[in-house]
């Protein structure tokens, strides 16, 4: 089971890091392309929703990355919070449906309850 933590923790880095990379491009197209128009209140709209949409998509990834490092390190929390954002990733379809799956398999485990509760 110590192996489905491992493999769980790594795969919540890779998707909180996915996340983070959308949020980078998502600001940089966004704002690029008013930048791109010269219109100042272009300027002005794409930067607001650029920044907002950006740092929506980063908020909404940090808890994949808390889980991951979590898991990784063996901490007591991580179970909670990765049951957490399985169940939220479920709605992810195909991939996050996947992760959620298996999530919730290897979490429910007692050995893993075991392994984490110390």
């Amino acid at each position: 089971m110590q192996q489905h933590i491992s493999i769980l923790g790594a795969l919540y880095i890779v998707f909180g890091a996915l996340g983070l990379l959308a949020a980078v491009i998502v600001f940089v197209s966004v704002v690029g392309g008013g930048l791109l128009s010269g219109d100042r209140e272009a300027i002005a709209v794409t930067s607001g929703v650029g920044f907002f949409v950006a740092l929506l998509i980063a908020i909404l990834s940090l808890p994949s990355l808390a889980a991951g490092i979590g898991l990784l390190k063996r901490r007591s929390w991580s179970r909670l919070l990765a049951l957490i954002v399985g169940c939220i990733s479920l709605l992810n379809f195909p991939f996050g449906t996947a992760l959620g799956i298996y999530t919730l398999w290897a979490m429910t485990r007692p050995e893993t309850q075991s392994l984490l509760s110390r």
